[in-house]
């Protein structure tokens, strides 16, 4: 089993949060239909539109080294407070943002997001930065921990439409005050 991500009413009511129905994602069913769509962008638009749960295992490690921490998706810091494992509406948005900025970030690379594409743009865009050097070091240490043992990358292969689909999820969370239950 993975992790799925769940979108549920904030704050909880009583012992238990209650799931938000899909109907207030339907709309994403119409990303579907869209041309030239690929199946994995299609295939994520659709089970958000049915259930409001995006399938988060697939894209745990790609969005813990945009947003430079460690089981983002998961909730963790909430977990290891002994509190539910929840991405408040504010964190949802944070979420959203950061994968919102290195899609646009991306777009002059192409629609594929592979390990080497995104060691690229993540590159441009610390290169920039008040403590580049540092940040740089940073990201070379997290692109060598994700390698496995032999040094081979993961084999990453998203879309910048499928990684757009997901930020948009969780931008309708932030944006509609729904926070996001980690189901493991």
């Amino acid at each position: 089993m993975g992790l799925d991500n769940v979108a549920v009413h904030w704050p909880r009511t009583g012992r238990f949060y209650d799931p938000v129905a899909p109907a207030e994602f339907v709309d994403f069913g119409d990303i579907v239909d869209m041309p030239r769509i690929s199946a994995p962008t299609a295939a994520l638009a659709e089970l958000i539109a049915k259930t409001g749960t995006v399938r988060a295992t697939a894209y745990t490690e790609l969005v813990d080294l945009l947003l430079g921490l460690e089981g983002v998706l998961y909730a963790t810091d909430a977990a290891a407070e002994d509190e539910d494992p929840v991405i408040d509406p504010d964190g949802c948005s944070w979420v959203a943002g950061g994968i919102e900025r290195f899609v646009t970030g991306h777009r002059t690379h192409g629609e594929a997001v592979t390990f080497d594409s995104v060691s690229q743009v993540l590159r441009s865009l610390l290169a920039d930065g008040r403590l580049a050097e540092q940040q740089l070091r940073w990201l070379d240490s997290r692109l060598d921990a994700l390698r496995d043992e032999s040094g081979e990358p993961p084999q990453w292969n998203f879309t910048c439409a499928e990684l757009a689909v997901l930020a948009a999820f969780y931008r309708r969370c932030a944006d509609r005050g729904f926070a996001v239950y980690a189901d493991a």
